[in-house]
């Protein structure tokens, strides 16, 4: 049975549809804008950085980059670095999820951890690594593919919603978890490019993101629901940051 399956139920839950489907037209909408044609590459880095800059701030860290351009506070360096190897980590992600997500770990926490030896691993509790063990084989089985059995805005906030609630690494675990939803947004074809910032969305409605994520957690169905459209929204918002970044580079 693809592990994708288990996640349908989810599309029936109350409002989820209707949000997913204003999601994906939010995010199709900026991916067909001029600048985001022609120059994406530009928009795509800049929507990185502010993307890294949101999560660092959610996580209690720095939004700003000093004008020197030294970076000294961890969650934000850590997050700069997550953010730069999100490409080249897509690969691994598609095939070995669990793999990409130690490798988030190491790099996110490499200037907190007081154990450097403990980077990349998950606690050693049975509950979170079959629940683990369930999310990456989800990943895994949508193969990369576009037109999964599960639409991306569910797939995100799933991998999302799973990796908060099980803290699985004891430090930067919210830095982890929205960097792995930017993964499974690019990796579903959802937002191919990474031109979308939801974080920004986070970030200005703290303790509506907490208290959704916290609706997650609880696996009753009307918070699950909750979290799915919250995670929508922000896509939503996030898709109004990528046009202000695609109109400045366009003017």
């Amino acid at each position: 049975m693809n592990a994708q399956e288990s996640l349908l139920p989810l599309l029936e839950l109350p409002g989820v549809q209707d949000a997913v489907t204003a999601a994906r037209a939010a995010i199709d909408e900026i991916h067909e804008h001029p600048a985001n044609r022609r120059g994406w590459p530009a928009t795509s880095a800049e929507a990185s950085v502010r993307a890294a800059r949101a999560s660092a701030a959610v996580a209690g860290g720095a939004a700003e980059i000093p004008d020197s351009g030294e970076v000294t506070d961890p969650l934000l360096a850590g997050s700069l670095r997550v953010a730069e190897a999100l490409g080249p980590l897509l690969p691994t992600w598609q095939r070995a999820p669990m793999q990409a997500l130690a490798r988030l770990h190491v790099l996110a926490a490499a200037d907190l951890a007081d154990d450097q030896e403990r980077l990349g691993r998950p606690r050693e509790d049975p509950a979170v690594s079959a629940r683990l063990d369930l999310l990456a084989q989800i990943v895994a089985d949508a193969g990369g593919k576009s037109q999964g059995l599960v639409p991306g805005p569910v797939q995100a906030a799933v991998v999302h919603g799973e990796l908060l609630a099980l803290s699985a690494f004891g430090e930067v675990d919210g830095i982890v978890a929205r960097a792995a939803a930017r993964l499974s947004m690019i990796g579903s074809g959802l937002d191919p490019k990474g031109l979308v910032v939801p974080e920004v969305a986070y970030f200005r409605r703290q303790p509506d993101y907490v208290a959704a994520a916290e609706g997650f957690a609880s696996g009753e169905p009307d918070g699950v629901a909750k979290w799915i459209v919250h995670c929508c929204t922000a896509l939503e918002t996030g898709a109004r940051e990528a046009k202000s970044i695609a109109d400045a580079v366009e003017s």
